[in-house]
Parts: structure tokens; C-alpha cells; sequence
């Protein structure tokens, strides 16, 4: 069935811990019973007068206070909103894996690998100092103008949140992690990147303990603007919680969101000697390039593909082969599924190449269609949705699916949830660039 077994404790990876900030709740009950809901996290932009923008809507995080989870909130007072989410869900990993109370071995073997989106640019003073140095004589911006305008108008703490690496330095002050610590920007794709990259750490033995995930943020003028320009985003101007509809024929693009979610893995050696129980085990991981365009999709679908069959091989998991019950030996696949119409039919196209009749089988299913695709955050969310659904033995809904596509045309649990025996399954994650990865976490069995 797989290769777990065959493997040595110090070499088998579990979860021991799991957290998320999200735009239906900030802990995982909440969010779990939101998407077992079918609950919509989309509303009108707060964050900035969006009313002239194509799209006006988004998928925001609301009402989060992250001082209440934190060990000295003072020094944490300049993080930045996507630092912010990202001590939140760490802050619940850590300690539902029990770190709080049945501390690591060794804090220089606990690292950190996020995936975690740059901050938020404090738009109105950036541009305020751009207009205000330009020189209309000479065409140019005056630069020693900019820098003086700049230092004068811009908060120095707030340019240095802005970094990609201030999730992670946050998060090692808050945890005092020593260990590794690595920072991947992968576009969409980044979280299950840092979270597979995290578990092969541990197994060369590097570490005993990593903290894994992402969190971003691109609400904000450029982020929105961006997406805009490249098309990527829906432009609905109808209900704003109808307008993420992955899989579906009238499918037009995805909905921004934000948030963080982290996952605490460790080597079961370690798990054991400080006596906690896993939650599952991460038991394959797969990562590949399309070599093909910056913002399109290979479009037979092979970069995808390659992704989750070497996931599957490292996990030691036929994908076209039955159970004794006569059932795939994949029981669910957390698509990557963002309602853009090229990656949901290339999705679906690489799903076919990897499972070959067994494919309409294997039941998968978005999650963006209720949280908005949280970017560099997203592929961590998903993957705890993974680990949630063998718990719970319920996968959760692609929402908003009725008008079937004939080039999707598998089983993406539409609308409501459904309970069903989940062991073994995969979180894909495709980002810009040709970046795919896929991870494969199973139940925990000793």
C-alpha cells in the first residue's frame, strides 16, 4: 500500500500539530464547520476603496486579533498583517502538537520552511513620494528628492515587514526555533513546497522538528491591480459568494484571499520520545516544472502530472492500482482547483494522466470555491483540510458547481459535503511560473 512501514522512525515524518488563519474562521473547528457548511468567506473589499476596480470583491480575513495567542505581544507590534496571520496559525500548531508543555529535544533541531508572500506596500506614501520627486522637466524621478520625501513620510518597520523573511523571523523569535529556516516564493504553489521540502529535511536528518506553511496577503491596490491586468481574477458582478466557481462550465476566474496555515512535522522518533500522538503522516512529496509559459499551464497537463506520480511513488502508492475493497488506493485529492477555465480542465486533464481509469473514481474537491485562493498561503490551508478530512471522515464541498464542464468532467464533491472512509490522499498546488507540487499524507498507523 505504501512505503511508511519500510521506513526507519527517525526517517517517517508525521503532523503533530496544525493551525490556519482564514477567511472563515481563525482556528479549526471553525473553518472546518464552515466548509462542512458550504460557507462563502466572500464580500466586498474593506481594505481599500476597490468600487472602480474590475473586480471589487474578495475573500478577507475578519475581525483577527493575534495578540491573544502570542507570549509577548510588544515584540510583535510592528508585524505586518501577513506576519500576523502567520504567528496565529503557528501559535496553534505549536501547541496543539503539545511543544508548549512537551518541549523539543533540542531547539537548534527545530526549524522553520514557510512559504510565505511578501508584505503590504503602504500604497498612498509610496505614491505620494513618486509624484512628489518627479521631475516634469526632465521626464525622471529626482532620487535624492524620493529618499528625502521617503524617509520623511515612510514608516521604516513597516518598509522592513514588507520582506518575504518576516514571517519567518517572527515566528523563530516567538518559538525561539534555531534550527534550518528557509523561505520559498513559489507563487501559488510555495506552502506545499515548503512543506514538502520541510519533510525532506527532517528525513535526511537534519532536523527533528520543522514548522511548515505560508501566509500572504495581496488585498491591497497592487496585488488586486495585478491580477486584474492578467485576467486571473472574476470579474462577477453578481453575488460576491457565487463568484469562485471551480470545475463549473461558467467558471471566470478566482477570488483573492488571504490568511496563513502552518503544520508542525516531526520525525516520529521524536513525536514518540516526547509522547505525542501524530494526527497523520506526510509520506510523499512531488515537485516538477512545466518549461513551458510564465502564466500558462502546460496544457496536456504533464508538470501537474509528474507532481503527484512522484509523490505517489515516493509514497510507494500505485495510482492505478485497487485495494482488497476494491477502492483506489487514493481516497481524495484537495485540487488546486482555482475557477480560472484553463487550470481546472488542465487539473482534470493531469488528474486522468496519473490515474488512467480509476480517475473518475477518486473523489477531489476545491476549497477555493469557499476561502478564495489564499496565494502563497494556500497550498498549507489545503493540505490541513487534508488531514481534517481523514479525522473527520468527511470530504469537504466545491461549492457553486452546476453547470457541468465536459472537460471536467470527474467527481469534485459538488456543493455539499460527504461523508466517506478517507485514508491517503493529495494536496495539489500549480503556481505562475510552471511551478507544481503535490504532497501525500496518510493516516497515522504505528
Amino acid at each position: 500500500m505504501s512505503a511508511q512501514s519500510d521506513r526507519s522512525p527517525s526517517e517517517r515524518v508525521v503532523v503533530s500539530g496544525m493551525g490556519w488563519v482564514t477567511p472563515l474562521g481563525h482556528d479549526l473547528e471553525t473553518v472546518w464547520s464552515a466548509l462542512m457548511r458550504g460557507a462563502s468567506g466572500m464580500a466586498p473589499i474593506t481594505r481599500f476603496d476597490a468600487r472602480t476596480f474590475p473586480t471589487s470583491f474578495a475573500a478577507e480575513v475578519k475581525n483577527f486579533d493575534v495578540n491573544p495567542l502570542l507570549k509577548n505581544p510588544a515584540i510583535h507590534a510592528s508585524a505586518g498583517i501577513n506576519s500576523q496571520f502567520a504567528l496565529g496559525a503557528a501559535a496553534q500548531a505549536w501547541r496543539q502538537a503539545g511543544l508548549d508543555v512537551k518541549p523539543a529535544r533540542n531547539m537548534r533541531r527545530v526549524g522553520m520552511y514557510l512559504g510565505a508572500g511578501e508584505g503590504v506596500i503602504d500604497t498612498p506614501n509610496y505614491l505620494a513620494a513618486n509624484l512628489k520627486a518627479w521631475d516634469a522637466q526632465t521626464g525622471k524621478t529626482d532620487g535624492a528628492k524620493w529618499a528625502e520625501i521617503g524617509l520623511r513620510i515612510l514608516n521604516a518597520a513597516g518598509e522592513i515587514e514588507q520582506e518575504p523573511n518576516m514571517p519567518l523571523a517572527h515566528i523563530a523569535r516567538e518559538f525561539g526555533a534555531r534550527g534550518p529556516a528557509y523561505n520559498c516564493l513559489t507563487a501559488c504553489a510555495a506552502s506545499t513546497q515548503a512543506i514538502g521540502e520541510a519533510s525532506s529535511i527532517l528525513r535526511l536528518g537534519e532536523a527533528d522538528v520543522m514548522i511548515a506553511g505560508g501566509a500572504h496577503t495581496m488585498i491591497h491596490v497592487l496585488g488586486v491591480t495585478g491580477f486584474n491586468r492578467l485576467t486571473a481574477l472574476s470579474t462577477s458582478k453578481d453575488d460576491p459568494s457565487k463568484a469562485s466557481r471551480p470545475f463549473d462550465l461558467t467558471r471566470g476566474g478566482f477570488v483573492m484571499g488571504e490568511g496563513a496555515g502552518m503544520v508542525i512535522l516531526e520525525t516520529l522518533e521524536h513525536a514518540r520520545a516526547r509522547g505525542v500522538k501524530p494526527l497523520a503522516e506526510l509520506i510523499g512529496f512531488g515537485s516538477s516544472a512545466d518549461s513551458y509559459r510564465i502564466t500558462d499551464i502546460e496544457p496536456t497537463g504533464r508538470g501537474a502530472a509528474a507532481a503527484m506520480l512522484q509523490a505517489l511513488s515516493q509514497a510507494g502508492i500505485d495510482p492505478r492500482a485497487r485495494g482488497a475493497d476494491g477502492r483506489p488506493l487514493v481516497d481524495y485529492i484537495s485540487a488546486h482547483g482555482t475557477g480560472t477555465k484553463e487550470n481546472d480542465s488542465i487539473e482534470t486533464l493531469a488528474v486522468k494522466r496519473v490515474f488512467g481509469d480509476l480517475a473518475r473514481d477518486v473523489p477531489m474537491s476545491s476549497v477555493k470555491s469557499m476561502l478564495g485562493h489564499l496565494i502563497a498561503a494556500a497550498g498549507a490551508v489545503e493540505f490541513i483540510t487534508c488531514v481534517m478530512a481523514i479525522h473527520r471522515g468527511m470530504l469537504p464541498p466545491t461549492i457553486n458547481y452546476s453547470n457541468p464542464d465536459p472537460e471536467c468532467d470527474l467527481d469534485y464533491v459538488a456543493n455539499t459535503p460527504r461523508a466517506a472512509r478517507v485514508r491517503t490522499c493529495l494536496s495539489n498546488s500549480f503556481g505562475f511560473g510552471g511551478q507544481n507540487d503535490t504532497v501525500c499524507v496518510t493516516a497515522f498507523d504505528e
